[in-house]
């Protein structure tokens, strides 16, 4: 009785509060009719079920087990919150909030066990997601499908070493084409890939995360690698792969289906520490290696020029053919935004090349003794709402202006063991976004739908369970039972008026 009662004063108190917000005009109204919001997920720190229902294992599942001390609470995600059997009420909570689309992703290896066809197409996944689907349609929700969250089946890591063999370009196509065949006919939004340039620099530059390679002299406890090369061969491969996975749906699926695809890429903003010349052109070449490294192959079908000039020979170099087939292979952009930070120019270092310092900048929170924004639970997440804006105008200004989604947008907070559903800040953050957001569609940029990054709380990678990012609470110790935050009751009059 508390628990409803503490529900409904939230509920007064979030129609109040947004009342009173600085972007208290801000409503559903205030966007184009056709604009699509929703919530964000991914398979592994959703669905749990990692034993059940045919799935075959993914390098996050060994690195989880096999490192538990490098995840902040040495958890994992073989239940995640429970998602898998739980999708129903998820969905029905959607629903009611006003969302019209849920953005997800496959679990590769709950498809083909083993990644590719040696070990056969798992049906019981396939019935899986189809379920899953069927339920979001009958709700009213779109689909978004992310084929790749970073969940690699540990089956092909095994057999050929995964994103550093072009092996996985024919694989990644032919596990693309299995999931547009089985879904397509109502999955009108496909994404390839999540966040490639994280999967690239942190699996191959530092080592923090699976399949945890690098240079031995910048972590001792990283697998045998080299963070000068390895990083730039795996992003080429990333990108080979989504391009071809792009070619088989357009030949063999778009005419009938009437889809869309295309990718999801995440960056900070940069700001100039200063407004001298070189540390614009560091802001500039900041954002080359870390966003226009993969934009400008899908723009153009060639490296960014200063990446070219600055690796040389380490970067791998796009066929005529590859080319071809990179360029233009996409119909929308996803972007992932949260954070911003100050670039700055620094000398280039000499002996020990790395893809983290081959650009040069150096990065920084702080201008004269200020932060860029208010910190947030995680350490690389400074609130700076305006970001939103200089990412979505300078990809509209460089890459002719793309149909773009917003396809992660969300801050957290830390866990600590108490149950708090009051999230004012969490608000604050999501309005001003969507302010600034709007601001650049009134601009011309063509933003089509955002997504909320997360509906729920779950494993956040190498953090676990220790930061909450939902609009929803999920209770680890009583049985996964959710509980909606303010936030999420500030949406659901956002999105009703």
């Amino acid at each position: 009785m508390w628990l409803k009662g503490g529900v409904l004063l939230l509920a007064v108190a979030s129609f109040v509060l947004l009342l009173l917000h600085p972007a208290a005009s801000l409503n559903r109204s205030s966007f184009p009719q056709d604009f699509i919001f929703g919530t964000a997920s991914s398979a592994y720190q959703y669905e749990g079920a990692a034993h059940e229902g045919g799935r075959g294992p993914s390098i996050w599942d060994t690195f989880t087990h096999n490192h538990p001390d490098r995840i902040a609470d040495h958890s994992n995600g073989d239940v995640a919150v429970d998602s898998y059997h739980r999708y129903k009420g998820d969905v029905a909570m959607m629903k009611d909030i006003g969302f019209n689309a849920y953005r997800f992703s496959i679990s590769w290896s709950r498809i083909l066990p083993s990644g590719n066809l040696k070990g056969g197409i798992n049906r019981e996944g396939v019935n899986y997601y189809n379920n899953l689907i069927n339920e979001l349609v009958a709700n009213g929700q779109q689909p978004f499908i992310t084929l790749f969250h970073s969940d690699l089946p540990q089956g092909l890591e095994n057999e050929y070493g995964g994103f550093l063999s072009p092996k996985i370009v024919e694989d990644f196509a032919f596990y693309a084409e299995v999931c547009f065949r089985e879904f397509g006919d109502r999955v009108k939004h496909w994404i390839t890939l999540n966040e490639p340039v994280l999967y690239s620099t942190g699996g191959y530059g530092n080592g923090g995360s699976p399949p945890t390679r690098c240079s031995k002299w910048m972590s001792a406890s990283c697998a045998a690698g080299d963070s000068s090369i390895e990083p730039y061969i795996v992003t080429h491969h990333l990108i080979l792969a989504h391009a071809a996975a792009v070619k088989v749906y357009r030949e063999k699926f778009k005419a009938t289906q009437k889809g869309q695809i295309g990718v999801t890429l995440n960056s900070a903003w940069l700001v100039p520490l200063s407004q001298s010349k070189e540390d614009v052109e560091a802001a500039n070449r900041g954002l080359a290696f870390m966003y226009d490294w993969f934009m400008e192959p899908l723009h153009s079908g060639t490296y960014p020029a200063v990446m070219v000039n600055r690796v040389g020979n380490r970067l791998p170099k796009f066929s005529g053919a590859q080319s071809l087939m990179v360029k233009g292979s996409f119909d929308f952009i996803g972007l992932n935004y949260y954070t911003s930070t100050y670039a700055t120019n620094t000398p280039c270092q000499n002996g020990r090349p790395s893809v983290f310092t081959d650009s040069c900048v150096r990065f920084t929170t702080l201008r004269n003794g200020l932060l860029i924004g208010p910190k947030a639970a995680s350490d690389w997440l400074y609130i700076y709402p305006p970001g939103i804006q200089g990412l979505l105008e300078y990809t509209k200004e460089k890459f002719n202006n793309p149909i773009i989604y917003i396809t992660e947008n969300g801050v957290d907070e830390v866990n600590d063991g108490k149950m708090s559903l009051d999230d004012k800040w969490r608000i604050d953050y999501f309005s001003h976004h969507l302010l600034y957001l709007q601001r650049a569609i009134r601009n011309g940029v063509r933003v089509k739908g955002y997504f909320a990054w997360s509906l729920l709380d779950n494993f956040e990678w190498t953090a676990g369970y220790s930061l909450r990012f939902g609009l929803v609470y999920v209770d680890y110790k009583n049985g996964l039972r959710r509980y909606r935050k303010r936030s999420a009751l500030w949406f659901k009059i956002f999105l009703h008026h």
